[in-house]
């Protein structure tokens, strides 16, 4: 199909797409292949895009949600999201080799539940049910000792045992704003909760919405290039839809609605932390096809953070 003559202004949010916990990740997966060769098993997926998870398919990792799955002569990863302590714990008692992916922003999340329970304090985690990562920071301590609040409804009907001895700690991908309601009814109700020093909402997913936010203002319709059950992902949806801005996710540019961007002139384009640049310029190639494309970018910060890859796959990045 050639463009036609309607003109298309296209914004691109920055920054976008993969965050460093996410590179960190597919960067394990991937040494792990070269150094151990395939197969090497990944328990979950790595990161929520199945783009990203065909593609490490195609070069000999084999996604499991078991250890079972698992033969203990191989290597297993555990993905970006975290898991519960009793699966680690479970395969040394399998004697299986695992390289632990988990981003250091979660892990860092997992040390202050157990610092606030060591302290003897109730820890109540702001998160999604169901969510792997929601699912690795519960696992982080004894059942019934991190209570999960989804909302401001449900913060406003917790009960604690003790409200003098009482944290909180939140997922990582949430909502800024969201998250600041919730903390706002919980510290209300128990001026004595404590929290972490600094928001456990992660550096790339508020910097992500912010970049949405400078974008809602000045678009007709928001792009997401994400995965339905990535968190992030739906968040830049979510946060675009509040300041008034027409939104919706795509996993792939052959998902567009094409009929919905007829007469809009202004776009906005954006991907969740999970989602690579490749999709994203997919999504403006198909647009080329089909307008008369001007491209632009609306960058909130730059970002440089980088984290260590563990010792088990180090050497291999050489």
């Amino acid at each position: 199909m050639t463009s036609s003559s309607q003109p298309l202004t296209i914004y691109l949010a920055g920054p976008r797409g993969f965050c460093a916990g996410v590179e960190r990740a597919i960067d394990i997966v991937e040494l792990a292949l070269r150094k151990y060769g395939a197969p090497v098993y990944v328990r979950h997926e790595i990161v929520h895009n199945r783009f990203v998870v065909e593609q490490l398919e195609e070069k000999g990792a084999v996604f499991v949600e078991d250890l079972d799955a698992v033969p203990s002569d191989k290597p297993v990863v555990f993905s970006a999201h975290g898991v519960p302590k009793m699966v680690p714990t479970e395969a040394e008692r399998r004697e299986m080799f695992y390289i632990d992916a988990t981003c250091p922003l979660v892990s860092k999340v997992h040390r202050e539940a157990e610092r606030q329970h060591k302290n003897g304090n109730t820890v109540i985690l702001i998160g999604h049910d169901g969510h792997p990562e929601v699912e690795g920071t519960m696992g982080q301590l004894p059942e019934g000792a991190i209570q999960l609040v989804q909302s401001e409804a449900e913060a406003r009907a917790v009960e604690v045992p003790d409200p003098e001895r009482l944290a909180f700690v939140t997922q990582t991908t949430l909502s800024l704003d969201d998250t600041m309601g919730v903390i706002q009814v919980l510290r209300e109700r128990f001026p004595k909760i404590q929290g972490p020093k600094q928001e456990d909402i992660c550096y790339a997913t508020t910097n992500r919405q912010q970049a949405v936010k400078a974008l809602a203002g000045k678009v007709e319709t928001l792009v997401v290039v994400g995965a339905p059950n990535s968190s992030n992902s739906q968040r830049l949806v979510e946060v675009a839809e509040k300041m008034g801005c027409d939104a919706f996710m795509v996993q792939r540019a052959s998902q567009i609605d094409w009929d919905r961007l007829n007469g809009v002139r202004t776009i906005g384009l954006t991907a969740g932390a999970s989602a690579p640049e490749l999709l994203v310029d997919e999504v403006i190639a198909e647009c080329r096809e089909r307008f008369e494309v001007t491209v632009d970018e609306v960058r909130v910060t730059q970002e440089d953070v980088q984290f260590k890859l563990p010792r088990a796959v180090a050497d291999a990045a050489a």
